[in-house]
């Protein structure tokens, strides 16, 4: 016999008001979720229908997940198919906003379900909270995600662990819902807020992607460390709060999705990860000796090579330099630095590759060099070696093209300084074999990082899409705005620096090389400065040479060069452009988005062509990999929050003035004609993983 239903009432303002009908709590049962599905497919297929409010009938919104239906679930049915298939995947990332009408009670998998709606408006005394843990499970429909980053992790932590509810009222104080209203109005209020979504007089938030009210990983740390402390205590044999904060802690230090996430033919596939015992790195350098850093902090033995005894001693000493730092701020003992240090050891060929299970290879950004390396390694390699490169630029069918072992070469493209920055972004080819995908996943996670896993392209997801930011930059400077004014703008939008600044920080070498793959790769996109090449041929070179944008004191500390306007001005004329009067009245949001909107266009085209695989992974990478202001919950997160129009329509006007730089793409011109978020999926993309 049937168990719960749910019904479907679209109104004459294009709202569906979907009522969850389940006495006397209104509890998902596997019926209620069936009917859930069905209602939604068709609300979100009809054109009629604009927005959709959830609610539960007789003034009870939902009281959680029926226990019994566990007895009844499927057994084929595929770990976290509610979580991710449907209420991830389907309505949280649905092209129409859905807003929870809450009244009367929200527990557990019913407050899960209101929190992947986009807004939440509930009754002032209305009784909210994930209380599984006094149940013996664990919220299991993304509510250890979710909850952290609507009202923070010290009180997320709180409300679970000791299965606390709290009132409507309070919910709206700290977060968790939008709007508090009576009862009467409840439903007419929640159908307002979604059409004002809908019409983009609202902020569209996916909950599982604000980053707006978690902390930094470091206090994230010590918050988690101190609930397990004071878990243990309170019931020391108890395992299920343990569980419950460490897959919160995943979430957080892997991505929202981890404990959700499937890769297609990579994580879903039943594979398990190899053990890896020994690594290798290739290049001693600034990254090398990073990447060589992170790994012996976490206690995997590692092979440093160099050509010669000058560059090993000079890659050992920055690495000993990294240990010495953390020992003065008291994250290391001494005695700690030299158990470090012992797992490392230096060569200058390749015997002591021999029994490593994953190779690193650092070196600079020259193609043939990479590809003798690669050729080399399978001489000395055990046949299940995993062969990585840190390119960030270089196709990786290029690199692996002299080759007979393609299946096992990978990107693992560390972000500097690489034993600081937090992300990993694996890059795999069509070769690339899924069990190299999912032992460097877990490599990942076992040396802290958060891993994106990403196609193969020129730039690949992250410094792709990052690519226009400093032509966009070098573009305003050309048609008269100063550098140093530039910098400043984008610094008080929540960048760690300017695109210049950046530029002296990494040193121009690495962006000379990396600008002419962009310009090979995607020439009619490219905006080809003259500055950089200028300042490189009078000996600036950035701030290891103690000049380069800014001039540089002795303790590299950077100053504005008050004689900088003569190479813009050689710039200028090299590139026959003059100062545009109107671009020198673009105020600072208008230089913002002169500058990012490009990089959102290219990320649109890094999605629609399957590099990566959804856009919130792009906005993970954007704020772990490239410093956008982690508040502003992404670059697609922050380009959907102004809405994909407004950025196409600007994006269209400076085409038409300035070229082909600022044509926006057809992922983005879909999506702009529908009024439908950046997120949206669509049909027929195929994925490069």
């Amino acid at each position: 016999m049937a168990r719960g239903i749910t019904t479907m009432e679209v109104r004459a303002d294009g709202v569906a008001v979907i009522t969850i009908i389940n006495p006397p709590v209104n509890a998902l049962s596997l019926d209620v979720i069936a009917s859930l599905q069905r209602n939604y497919a068709e609300a979100l297929s009809r054109n009629d229908i604009k927005a959709i409010v959830l609610t539960g009938s007789k003034g009870r919104f939902c009281g959680g997940f029926d226990i019994a239906a566990f007895e009844n679930k499927p057994k084929n049915e595929k770990p976290g198919s509610m979580s991710i298939d449907f209420l991830t995947d389907i309505v949280e990332d649905a092209h129409k906003p859905s807003v929870a009408a809450i009244d009367g009670i929200a527990l557990g998998g019913g407050l899960e379900v209101a929190m992947v709606c986009h807004a939440r408006i509930s009754t002032p005394s209305a009784q909210l909270g994930l209380p599984e843990l006094q149940l013996g499970i664990i919220p299991g429909m993304g509510g250890t995600q979710r909850l952290p980053r609507l009202v923070g992790l010290p009180k997320a932590l709180e409300m679970m662990l000791t299965s606390k509810t709290i009132k409507g009222k309070m919910a709206h104080e700290l977060g968790l819902v939008d709007a508090v209203t009576s009862a009467n109005k409840l439903v007419n209020t929640a159908c307002s807020w979604a059409l004002e979504i809908f019409e983009k007089k609202k902020p569209w938030f996916k909950s599982l992607h604000r980053t707006d009210r978690l902390p930094d990983l470091e206090e994230v740390k010590d918050i988690l460390k101190f609930a397990r402390v004071q878990a243990e205590m309170k019931a020391a044999n108890v395992q299920h709060p343990i569980v419950c904060i460490d897959v919160i802690k995943e979430g957080i230090i892997s991505g929202p999705r981890a404990g959700l996430m499937k890769i297609p033919n990579i994580t879903n596939i039943g594979l398990t990860a190899r053990k890896i015992k020994k690594a290798a790195i290739v290049g001693g350098g600034l990254m090398g000796s990073g990447i060589a850093t992170i790994l012996i902090l976490n206690n995997f033995n590692v092979v440093l090579k160099e050509v010669n005894e000058q560059f090993l001693s000079a890659g050992i000493n920055r690495i000993k330099v990294n240990l010495q730092s953390l020992v003065r701020k008291g994250q290391l003992t001494e005695e700690d630095y030299e158990k470090k240090l012992s797992l490392l050891c230096g060569a200058l060929d390749y015997e002591q590759f021999r029994d490593t299970d994953v190779v690193i290879e650092a070196v600079i950004e020259d193609m043939v060099l990479k590809q003798q390396i690669f050729s080399d390694l399978e001489k000395y390699c055990h046949h299940n070696c995993i062969f990585a490169t840190n390119t960030s630029t270089i196709d990786l069918n290029i690199i692996g093209q002299k080759t007979a072992s393609q299946d096992r070469i990978v990107g693992a493209h560390f972000f500097s300084p690489a034993h600081v920055m937090s992300l990993l972004e694996i890059v795999c080819t069509h070769h690339t074999s899924s069990q190299v995908i999912v032992d460097l996943i877990d490599l990942a996670k076992k040396i802290q990082k958060t891993p994106i896993v990403v196609g193969n392209c020129t730039g690949f997801a992250v410094n792709r899409m990052f690519f226009p930011y400093a032509q966009a930059a070098s573009f305003l400077v050309d048609y008269g705005l100063d550098v140093y004014h530039i910098d400043h703008v984008i610094t008080q939008f929540g960048m760690p620096m300017g695109p210049f600044r950046l530029a002296d920080l990494v040193g121009f070498g690495v962006a000379i090389a990396t600008r002419k793959q962009y310009y090979q790769s995607y020439p009619e996109r490219s905006y080809k400065s003259m500055l950089l090449q200028i300042l490189v041929e009078d000996n600036r070179t950035g701030e290891s040479s103690c000049k380069g944008f800014y001039v540089y004191d002795d303790k590299r500390k950077a100053s504005r060069d008050p004689d900088f306007g003569k190479y813009i001005e050689k710039s200028r004329n090299m590139a026959g452009v003059m100062q545009d009067p109107k671009l020198m009245k673009l105020t600072d949001n208008d230089i913002v988005e002169m500058i990012f909107f490009p990089v959102v266009n290219e990320a649109c085209r890094v999605l629609d062509e399957g590099i990566a695989l959804k856009a919130s992974d792009l906005d993970v990478a954007s704020i772990m990999g490239m410093g956008f202001p982690s508040y502003r919950g992404g670059v697609m997160f922050w380009a959907d929050s102004l809405g994909a129009k407004y950025v196409y329509d600007k994006l269209d006007a400076w085409s038409k003035d300035y070229g082909e730089f600022f044509r926006p793409c057809e992922y983005l011109a879909v999506r702009a004609r529908q009024g439908a978020s950046l997120a949206a999926k669509v049909d027929g993309v195929k994925s490069r993983l």
